[in-house]
């Protein structure tokens, strides 16, 4: 897939745990997971709303766009 979800990135300039993360938007430590690991296959715009608010960022910080052929 060609859209990367960078919260592992987010969570490392915050300093901010994964526990405390899914607690703060109000989901599961499994459901961050799957998207921290690139696993997930949708992403609800309250749950980018959510994340933006607790990161202090916006959705541009959270999600990128790599080619295909550009994957590492």
């Amino acid at each position: 897939m060609a859209i990367v979800i960078n919260v592992d990135v987010m969570l490392a300039r915050r300093k901010m745990s994964s526990l405390e993360l899914a607690s703060k938007i109000g989901i599961t430590p499994a459901n961050l997971s799957i998207l921290k690991c690139g696993k997930a296959k949708a992403l609800r715009l309250t749950t980018l709303d959510a994340l933006c608010k607790a990161l202090d960022c916006t959705p541009g910080d959270i999600l990128e766009y790599v080619p295909d052929n550009e994957k590492v």
